[in-house]
């Protein structure tokens, strides 16, 4: 008999898996995709919108698996454009690679070198397109594994030959205004790469470097002048130098100049044994490191005598300190200073640079390596010396020390992790030492710029480069000006955005565009038997055209007269046959920068210009959106972009950035935390997180946030099993017919659409999260769902309270699963399949449909106040059960009968009067009666009533409607009340059904 009645429930039924297998099952899906073309369908179901949204894609390096840096960055953009399209926006994705530059070439040569090959720079070139692409068809998996839908076929390629032929008709656009020139200047210089590198391929890290003060001793044809400047007599027989101080030993043989403020107070001290002149503020710090180093050689002293005497002796004792003379740094330029080793003369020059902060204000200059020594030297025609080769050694120009030629200024990974300093800095060390100009010399650990890629310090040397001028025509101003614009219209999320990247305009030097690499787009010069320089707008257009056709490497296979052959030369040119081919190749930053000029101009795979949004790392300000916004200001005089978003790095338990060259637990590819948790665990983590900041992954976060993805199923699963026998055509209720708690739901729902659409809009996914974990956890899992089974269960199957409630289920699922769809691609348009076809797959996807908006009947304030009362009076029901339950007085909640008594005044008392009826199914209990203040109920003790008052108030202090309410429990055999069999309320009595004795309610639903 009971399994008799068991067959009578509306139990629920649905083929929707309990569990996901996402892993397992994912694949199929993104088969299915593939096959059914849902890219294109999005596409054309929005081609007569109106309205477009192009988020333009920022391209990766294709040089090996997608990071789950990469992952995070794809998913974000994934998430906006399907909210985009439900939106009713046309989202054109156009995915894109960056295929040039470094890391591509230093793996491909290192396979040449390891197979001893000889390869010419073609062959090369060659190789390095092969290896890019291999990883293009591999990374194009990757992310189409993790649910991303775009352009795949119309992805764009940085070494393609359209692609590069745009770049240089970007690169005309330069030429063409008069920015480019050439100039020999200091610039990054990787030495393990042997190539200058641009702003963005540089990091800031700890460094430990030689810290030094030198003797720069005045020449004595000068002393005269010294006397006369600070009004002073010179002490006879005493050398007098210029104290300099620098952290870069390695560039001293470089030097041709001193460098001091022309208004700060410089003063001539006596030390006993010697003259110096410093910075009058920075004489105490001097005087200190004086002291410092004097007693560092008087204990090597006393221990030498000691070793070889037995006797201590005791140190010598400084002598006195005397100020001869004081004199601005104006009075001091074009005095003659002798180079430490070198026999050359190091004049003083004036700078407006030099500070007062740190060293001795008398600033050593090179201006072969540094970016101010630079101008100084061309303010006072200094030779642009930089003695250092492409491999950071010293070269042998007839200048530089025998016993220096050779050293190298690199310090590898090696000597960092054993804090060794170059060979350079320790020639140059002997050096002063043995010529006795070596004052002092300590460490000092600062911050220091370092190859990106290979962790090494770079070092600033002055090569022959091609620059762009971005000052000129008032190309920054333009930049700046766009920023604001972008800032006006809230564009930079997060805000602080616009002051990074305005901060990087501002302070950008002149752009070196060349770099010594095979591997990229040849910058489309010529030269002829002097190394003078040829470069026109007009010749590198047409060139373009020929790279359009044939590839860049064109330019490496054919001669000078070959390329130009066809092409319209200036007239001041030479003969193409006196002509060489340049070398240099352009920054990969010009590359990736040109993108909205190949794509977007072009209009792409249905792009437009400027994209709507640029989504990227917090990097990348310094980075693609800064060289993005140069290129489009410079050849087309505006932004590429209405707005700009970033997103931070992803970081370990301890807020350590978790990179490709980390030493973060392996693997840290997408591929590896997909196969372990199934794409939309890792979409729902990545959505979890305020990306703004830095995100943190951890199995203890992943396993959080799979518990947050089964909440999410669970609920989803129990609302399809609940539908299995409704047809919104015939049995949906209209929503004023509906149900209080129906409505009620309803409400919430239509609150969660409103509260989730503003966070979709602000790019605030991590509240979409929150909001729909509080939904799904609270106000259905806890609370709707929990009081709607026992009518979706027991009642008959159209009764009208079992279908208002199916309806308002339906309608939930409808809006839930299109809310969750941007995030859980996978799941939702699994259960979307099986909602409305009643299978696993579909052509009928949910990516294909509008989202959700809530009617205006939806919203019920008044509904909303009455049950949120009501909710308040269940807690304290709730509370009021458990200990009964927990003394074995009770089993389930159903076994409960409930008094409730309120006072008279309280409108609790109204609310619970006016919904009378629909009480013991909102407390999951049998029976509830409703008393009055001035009289307890009868059957019942007052000191039983009273503690259990006592427990129900003590259970919700934050209650305000009902405050004063008390409830009693007792169980419902004690009203000598009989259990139904179907349904298990207790009731006064049971009837005769064709199924046997049942309650009543059960009896009639057994009618149907």
């Amino acid at each position: 008999m009971a399994q008799e009645l068991k067959d009578t429930l509306q139990l629920p039924k649905t083929d929707f898996p309990m569990r996901a297998g996402l892993a397992q099952r994912e694949p199929g899906r993104v088969a299915h995709w593939d096959k059914i073309n849902l890219y294109s369908r999005i596409q054309q179901n929005r081609a007569q919108s109106g309205r477009v949204f192009v988020l333009h894609d920022g391209p990766p390096f294709t040089n090996g698996d997608v990071h789950i840096g990469t992952a995070l960055n794809k998913v974000l953009k994934d998430t906006v454009n399907r909210y985009k399209s439900m939106r009713g926006f046309r989202t054109p994705y156009v995915p894109g690679w960056d295929c040039h530059g470094l890391p591509i070439e230093q793996k491909v040569s290192r396979e040449v070198q390891e197979k001893k090959l000889t390869l010419t720079t073609a062959e090369l070139r060659e190789r390095c397109d092969a290896f890019s692409e291999s990883w293009i068809q591999k990374q194009t998996a990757q992310f189409k594994r993790l649910g991303v839908l775009g352009d795949w076929e119309q992805g764009y390629k940085t070494k393609d030959p359209a692609f590069e032929a745009d770049i240089i008709r970007t690169f005309a656009a330069f030429i063409e205004q008069d920015l480019i020139y050439r100039s020999k200047k200091p610039v990054y210089w990787s030495i393990p790469f042997e190539t200058a590198l641009a702003e963005a391929e540089i990091e800031y890290k700890d460094h430990v470097s030689p810290s030094i003060w030198v003797r720069f001793r005045v020449a004595e044809s000068e002393y005269a002048r010294i006397q006369t400047v600070f009004a002073c007599t010179l002490p006879a027989a005493k050398n007098c130098s210029i104290l300099i101080w620098t952290t870069t030993p390695w560039t001293i043989p470089a030097n041709l100049a001193i460098a001091l403020h022309p208004e700060v107070k410089y003063v001539l001290v006596d030390l006993g044994e010697e003259c110096v002149i410093v910075a009058e503020t920075l004489l105490s710090s001097v005087l200190k490191t004086f002291e410092a180093e004097r007693n560092k050689q008087s204990s090597k002293v006393a221990g030498a005598i000691e070793a070889t005497q037995g006797t201590p002796t005791p140190g010598p004792r400084l002598p006195a300190i005397q100020i001869l003379g004081s004199a601005k740094g104006a009075t001091l330029e074009h005095l003659v200073t002798r180079h430490p080793f070198i026999d050359r003369a190091s004049p003083v020059v004036l700078a407006d640079y030099v500070t007062t902060e740190s060293g001795t204000g008398c600033v050593h200059t090179a201006p072969g390596h540094g970016a101010e020594d630079y101008q100084t030297g061309l303010k006072y025609k200094l030779e642009i010396y930089c003695p250092v080769g492409d491999d950071g050694r010293y070269l042998d120009d007839g200048r530089i020390p025998a016993d220096l030629v050779g050293l190298t200024a690199l310090e590898t990974v090696e000597d960092l992790a054993a804090k060794r300093t170059s060979p350079a800095n320790v020639g140059v060390l002997k050096k002063l030492k043995a010529t006795h100009t070596l004052f002092a010399q300590q460490k000092v650990t600062h911050s220091y710029p370092h190859c990106w890629r290979s962790k090494t310090p770079i070092i600033f040397r002055a090569v022959d480069q091609w620059f762009v001028s971005l000052d000129k025509h008032g190309h920054r101003t333009v930049a700046l000006r766009e920023i604001e614009q972008i800032a006006a219209h809230h564009g930079w999320v997060p805000a602080w955005g616009e002051a990074r990247i305005r901060g990087a305009v501002e302070s950008r030097p002149d752009w070196c565009i060349s770099r010594q690499r095979s591997w990229g787009v040849p910058i489309p010069a010529f030269y002829d038997a002097d190394k003078r320089a040829y470069l026109d707008a007009g010749v590198a257009r047409a060139i373009a055209d020929k790279f359009a056709q044939l590839g860049s490497n064109f330019w490496y296979d054919a001669s000078p007269a070959d390329i130009l052959a066809g092409v319209s030369l200036p007239s001041n040119w030479p003969a193409p046959s006196t002509l060489t081919t340049g070398r240099d190749t352009l920054d990969v930053w010009i590359d990736s920068g040109s993108t909205h000029a190949a794509v977007l101009k072009h209009r792409r795979g249905g792009t437009q210009w400027p994209a709507d949004l640029y989504l990227e790392g917090s990097d990348q300000h310094r980075g693609w959106f800064q060289s993005s916004l140069w290129t489009s200001v410079i050849a087309f005089g505006a932004a590429p972009y209405r707005a700009v978003l970033t997103h931070g790095f992803i970081v370990d338990q301890e807020r350590k950035k978790i990179s490709k060259s980390s030493t973060y637990e392996k693997p840290q590819t997408s591929d590896a935390y997909v196969a372990d948790y199934g794409a939309d665990v890792i979409r729902l983590w990545i959505t979890s997180q305020d990306f703004r900041d830095d995100i943190p992954i951890s199995k203890e976060i992943l396993s959080h946030v799979g518990e947050t993805y089964r909440l999410f199923r669970n609920t989803i699963r129990y609302q399809l099993s609940n539908l299995f026998d409704f047809e919104p055509s015939r049995d949906a209720v209209p929503v004023e017919q509906m149900d209080t708690l129906d409505r009620w739901a309803l409400h919430q729902t239509a609150a969660l659409i409103r509260d989730c659409t503003t966070a979709y809009d602000a790019y605030e996914f991590h509240r979409v999260y929150q909001l729909c974990n509080q939904f799904c956890s609270v106000t259905l899992s806890a609370t709707y769902h929990d009081i709607l089974k026992d009518r979706l269960y027991t009642h008959a199957t159209n009764s009208p309270l079992r279908r208002s409630s199916q309806t308002a289920l339906h309608a939930i699922f409808n809006a839930l699963v299109r809310l969750l769809a941007p995030v859980l691609t996978f799941t939702c348009d699994e259960a979307w399949a099986y909602a409305t076809a009643k299978v696993e797959y579909t052509e009928d996807s949910i990516h294909l449909q509008d989202w959700p908006v809530a009617p205006a009947a939806w919203t019920d304030a008044s509904t909303e106040t009455d049950v949120a009362a009501l909710l308040r009076v269940r807690a304290q029901v709730t509370a009021a059960i458990e200990p009964e339950r927990a003394a074995g007085k009770l089993g389930k909640s159903l076994d409960a009968a409930v008094t409730l008594t309120t006072a008279p005044e309280d409108p609790t008392g109204r609310v619970l009067e006016k919904h009378r009826d629909f009480l013991p199914e909102l407390f999951i209990v049998s029976h509830v009666t409703l008393g009055s203040a001035t009289g307890l109920p009868a059957g019942l003790s007052a000191g039983a009533m009273a503690k259990v008052e006592a427990s129900a108030e003590a259970s919700d202090k934050t209650a305000k409607a009902g405050a004063a309410l008390h409830v009693t429990v007792r169980p419902c055999s004690e009203l000598s009340f009989v259990r139904c069999p179907r349904c298990w309320r207790w009731v006064p009595g049971l009837e005769a059904s064709s199924h046997g004795e049942v309650c009543p309610r059960c009896a009639e639903a057994l009618k149907f």
